[in-house]
């Protein structure tokens, strides 16, 4: 059995194509995900990992505390705050459902690690669509957020830096392989890696008696390039963090 366990929410999505060849017009439809360089390294740790993806997080994402309390860590990655709020039984029924924002701040609170990883639907993402600004995941993380859409885009790549040695980043590479963008926020707790200029990647701090992180990239493409993914210590980084998220 493994150490940790870590629940994961989000990181697939449907992506609808409309072709049109002269007269004529159709439509296809294909799934993808996201989570697979994630999952994958953690496993190769020794870290379980259950993944919940985002058309069946609505219903599945654990709703009471014994729900959540059974994993370590908790992660969130492009999945946007509606997708938590908006239980099927409120939004289609009008029927009361547990608030699993305020459920995932009351388990931090208890002791449990929680983790944002960035994304066009993660912190307030694009167009501000995410919407996790003044909600209680933003209470809890190590950051503040803008309330607007908080995308930084750099194709042509930038090499995060480390600026703190911590348990996380211990004899690691002070430069990084290159990234393709991020979610900018307002650090509030330790920044450990640096993003462009004066933004961070990633912050870690204190809750109550939990830990939390955010990471302001991409674990998955298009933020995270080939190079990094195929980084020799992008799954030690992310084990780091877990290790680190889960008081172990």
């Amino acid at each position: 059995m493994a150490d940790i366990s870590v629940l994961l929410a989000g990181e697939t999505w449907i992506t609808y194509a409309v072709h049109q060849k002269g007269f004529n017009a159709f439509s296809t439809g294909i799934y993808e995900e996201g989570q697979r360089p994630l999952v994958d390294a953690l496993e190769r740790k020794g870290i379980e990992v259950t993944h919940i993806k985002n058309h069946d997080a609505g219903r599945d994402f654990p709703d009471d505390m014994s729900g959540i309390e059974k994993y370590d860590v908790v992660l969130l990655s492009d999945i946007g705050s509606d997708t938590l709020l908006l239980h099927p039984d409120t939004f289609v029924n009008s029927t009361r459902t547990p608030d699993r924002l305020r459920l995932i701040r009351d388990y931090v609170k208890n002791g449990g690690g929680f983790a944002m990883i960035g994304g066009y639907l993660s912190f307030q993402g694009y167009g501000g669509y995410a919407h996790y600004h003044f909600t209680p995941i933003e209470e809890i993380l190590p950051i503040e957020m803008y309330g607007f859409d908080d995308r930084v885009e750099a194709p042509s790549g930038f090499n995060p830096q480390v600026v703190k040695v911590h348990e996380i980043t211990k004899n690691l590479p002070q430069t990084w392989p290159r990234l393709l963008g991020y979610n900018k926020v307002k650090p509030t707790g330790q920044i450990l890696v640096q993003a462009e200029g004066d933004d961070p990647l990633i912050v870690v701090g204190e809750y109550e008696n939990g830990r939390t992180a955010a990471f302001a990239s991409d674990c998955s493409p298009h933020w995270a390039s080939p190079e990094f993914l195929e980084w020799e210590y992008y799954g030690e980084v992310w084990f780091r963090l877990i290790r680190w998220l889960s008081k172990r």
